[in-house]
């Protein structure tokens, strides 16, 4: 499957934001307890991708660990890379008629859990991965499920759809 040129436009655009949310905000917004960190918005980028198409998700998936591989180091873009596959899977579910907070909620686990398997190889126990990283990813995964959830409404009442010409209409929250 070939990217459209509006995919890749929007994708180019979420992932630029992908990449400026943790080299703007450094330091700022960002709560840092190792191995967890949580950089507010950083997942809006990727939730809102995955109201385009799955290959846009992934795009600005990649995008997301790159940001954080620059400002973090290589746990936090390990962790960031499960954002490929949250946002891919939450897309193909948005586009199968789910709400956005369906999918939001849906992927969540997916989320907790795949951010505490990738740390454990640098030393963490599983109790320790899961009840820091794990519980922390699943309140953030939320708090920025709430943020996207505002944006995305807020550009669908200003007539700005992130959807692609044929697909479902755009009043799914």
């Amino acid at each position: 499957m070939r990217l459209s040129i509006k995919e890749l436009l929007y994708g180019a655009l979420l992932t630029a934001l992908a990449l400026l949310i943790p080299l703007a905000f450094q330091g700022w917004l960002q709560v840092v307890i190792p191995p967890f960190s949580a950089t507010l918005a950083s997942h809006l980028p990727t939730m809102l991708a995955m109201t385009i198409s799955p290959w846009t998700a992934a795009l600005v998936g990649i995008g997301s660990s790159l940001g954080f591989l620059l400002t973090l180091g290589p746990v936090v873009a390990l962790r960031a890379s499960i954002h490929i596959l949250f946002g891919v899977v939450g897309a193909y579910l948005y586009a199968k008629e789910q709400s956005l907070w369906k999918a939001l909620l849906l992927t969540l686990p997916i989320h907790a859990l795949g951010e505490t398997l990738v740390v454990l190889p640098f030393g963490f126990t599983f109790s320790q991965a899961l009840w820091i990283i794990g519980v922390g990813t699943a309140l953030h995964h939320l708090a920025d499920g709430a943020i996207t959830a505002a944006v995305f409404h807020s550009l669908t009442k200003a007539g700005v759809s992130l959807e692609l010409a044929g697909k479902r209409p755009v009043n799914h929250l």
